[in-house]
C-alpha cells in the first residue's frame, strides 16, 4: 500500500502574496484528494539546490515564478516545445530523479479568453498587444498558435518589442510606444500584458477612445479585479475579460500532472481565491 502523500507547491522570491496555495488547496480539498500545496521562499542563489532537493523531501513538482522562470527552465533535463519558445518554466514535474519544465502561461491566457469570451477567435483580425515582458512572450506564442493573423507589439522599451518581433518572424510587428492610441482602432483584440494600472504601480497611460466597440480587451492584472483599463474598454462598448482566469487556467495543467486529477474553473473557484 502506498501511503505517501504528495507534495507541491510554489517557489518564488518573494512568494507571501502568491494566491497559487490557496487556489491549489481548494481543489485538492474539493477533490478529497491527499496532498499539500506549499509556498516556498527560494532565493536565486539557492534555487538549483532546492529543486535537487524536493524530490528526496516527497515533492512530485511545483510551479515556479519570478524571479526563478528562466532559470528553471535552464536547470531541467526536459523541456516542452512551448517552454522552449516562451523561454520560460512555470511548471516543473520531478520524475525518475529529471526535471520536466514546461510552460502553461499561454494555455492560461487562451483558455481564460475562450471561457469568459466564447465567442472570440484570434484568427478573426489583427492583436494589440502593450507589453513586452515575460507574460508578453507566453502570451505571444498562445497568440500564434491560436490563429492570431497579425501580432501588433509595443513597450515602454523600444528594443524590447523589436526583439520579440524579430524572434518570432513577420505576424509580430514592433510599434512605437507613443504611437499605440493610434492602432486601436486596428485591433480585433487587445492584450495588456504589464503591470500598468496594477495596485502600487503606474496607471496605464493611454486613452482607449480609438477601440472599436467590437474588439475584446483583456488585461493580465487581477490586483485589483476590475482594472481602470478594463472600465475604459467597458465605456467604448468592448467585452472585457479579466486576469484572474489566467491564473486559475494556468494552474490546472500543474495539478492535474501532480495531483492526477483535472480540476474544474468555476465561479467558486474564483471566490475562493478571492477571499469571497
Amino acid at each position: 500500500m502506498n501511503t505517501t502523500i504528495p507534495l507541491a507547491g510554489v517557489i518564488g522570491f518573494p512568494i507571501a502574496h502568491s494566491k497559487s496555495p490557496r487556489l491549489h488547496g481548494h481543489w485538492l480539498a474539493k477533490y478529497g484528494i491527499q496532498g499539500h500545496y506549499v509556498p516556498l521562499h527560494v532565493s536565486p542563489e539557492n534555487l538549483s539546490n532546492v529543486l535537487k532537493s524536493m524530490p528526496n523531501m516527497g515533492f512530485v513538482g511545483c510551479n515556479v515564478t519570478i524571479p526563478h522562470k528562466e532559470a528553471a527552465l535552464n536547470l531541467a533535463h526536459h523541456v516542452t516545445d512551448t517552454a522552449r519558445r516562451i523561454g520560460a518554466a512555470n511548471t516543473l514535474l520531478f520524475k525518475n530523479g529529471e526535471i520536466h519544465a514546461d510552460n502553461t502561461d499561454g494555455i492560461g491566457f487562451i483558455e481564460n479568453l475562450r471561457q469568459n469570451a466564447p465567442q472570440w477567435r484570434a484568427e478573426s483580425g489583427p492583436v494589440v498587444v502593450i507589453g513586452a515582458g515575460g507574460a508578453a512572450r507566453a502570451i505571444l506564442v498562445a497568440l500564434l498558435d491560436a490563429g492570431a493573423p497579425q501580432i501588433l507589439l509595443t513597450n515602454r522599451t523600444a528594443d524590447r518589442a523589436h526583439a520579440l518581433a524579430a524572434e518570432f518572424g513577420p505576424k509580430v510587428q514592433a510599434q512605437p510606444w507613443e504611437k499605440t492610441e493610434s492602432l486601436l482602432p486596428l485591433a480585433a483584440t487587445l492584450v495588456n500584458t504589464t503591470a500598468l494600472g496594477m495596485a502600487g504601480k503606474d496607471p496605464f497611460p493611454f486613452s482607449l477612445k480609438g477601440l472599436p466597440s467590437t474588439a475584446l480587451a483583456t488585461d493580465i492584472v487581477y490586483t485589483p479585479l476590475d482594472t481602470p483599463f478594463l472600465q475604459a474598454a467597458r465605456a467604448q462598448g468592448c467585452q472585457t475579460v479579466d486576469g484572474l482566469g489566467m491564473l486559475l487556467h494556468q494552474a490546472a495543467p500543474g495539478f492535474a500532472r501532480w495531483f492526477g486529477q483535472m480540476p474544474d474553473v468555476t465561479e467558486e473557484t474564483r471566490r475562493v481565491v478571492l477571499g469571497q
